[in-house]
């Protein structure tokens, strides 16, 4: 039973720019608005604690104006910090979102730096944690040389939960299959699991993407596919909506995923409950705009 979601990515400072096309190649084009918000590894801490999933930031904290928007996002949703401020400004992330809903990013440097192995070796992880770790981190040496012993010394009684994103898989392919070892749970897209397994059929890379509870495959508007407990990939239909902002729309699902399971739902409730809730997050804009669960429960998206 999943009783706290623990998150050693980053969270970061998505500095967003809604524009109506991305522009050509050394064209200029005039946004509709530009806005600096929490974004990277807070979108699943506030699906998750907005569904009432306690939720914990172990990832690191800078000290800065962008440290300052990621503190004060993270204490309004109620999610704990539980690491010291570093001396350096917490990293952001470009992202331009089109009048289409898509959305595109440039990731800075500073953003893929996580937890060190001394930050980690402090965290206490407790029977009913489900850890949270994205790709991303597996891009930076040192982050990935920590994060790995680290997470592969875990009691069984915690939890993995593992999204790979867009970059990990092509950069850091051995750091991405050594986590599906140990992940109880392996959340991605249908381009990242195609990437991941070779299968571009999403319900056949459902099936062999493994995780030791299973894995989901997200493919957007047609809602996932769910391969649980060593059964056959099972497609949860999603919802259509009107899209605004695609941007933390996968994190959303994962975070109400997860408060789905923490809740006693079995996993196919939860990836139903998880795909409502990512819909009902594209319909907003911004990168995090996960429902609360009264909004979940009053919402037919």
């Amino acid at each position: 039973m999943i009783r706290r979601l623990v998150h050693v990515g980053n969270v970061v400072v998505d500095l967003v720019a809604a524009v109506p096309a991305l522009p050509a190649r050394g064209a200029d084009v005039l946004a509709h608005r530009m806005d600096a918000v929490a974004g990277g590894g807070f979108n699943v801490l506030a699906a998750a604690a907005r569904q009432g999933l306690p939720a914990v930031y172990a990832g690191p904290v800078g000290t800065g104006p962008f440290a300052d928007i990621a503190r004060a996002a993270l204490r309004a949703e109620g999610v704990e910090v539980v690491q010291r401020p570093r001396p350096t400004d917490t990293g952001i992330v470009l992202t331009v979102v089109d009048d289409g809903g898509e959305r595109t990013f440039v990731t800075s440097p500073a953003s893929i730096v996580g937890a060190s192995a001394a930050e980690l070796a402090a965290l206490a992880p407790r029977a009913g944690d489900a850890i949270s770790v994205s790709g991303y981190e597996f891009l930076h040496g040192p982050t990935r040389d920590a994060l790995l012993p680290w997470i592969a010394a875990l009691p069984a009684e915690v939890a993995v939960v593992h999204d790979p994103g867009p970059l990990a898989p092509w950069s850091a392919p051995d750091a991405v299959r050594a986590l599906r070892e140990r992940a109880d749970w392996i959340t991605a897209n249908a381009a990242e699991a195609a990437q991941l397994t070779g299968r571009a059929d999403p319900a056949d890379a459902a099936r062999v993407l493994g995780g030791r509870a299973g894995a989901l495959v997200r493919t957007g508007a047609d809602g996932c596919w769910l391969a649980a407990g060593g059964a056959a990939p099972v497609h949860v239909p999603g919802f259509a909506v009107d899209v605004v902002d695609t941007t933390g729309a996968g994190d959303t699902h994962t975070g109400a995923f997860l408060a789905a399971l923490a809740r006693g739902a079995d996993p196919v409730s939860a990836a139903r409950t998880a795909n409502a809730a990512a819909a009902l997050s594209v319909t907003r804009r911004g990168p995090a705009t996960a429902p609360t669960t009264a909004e979940l429960a009053h919402s037919h998206p």
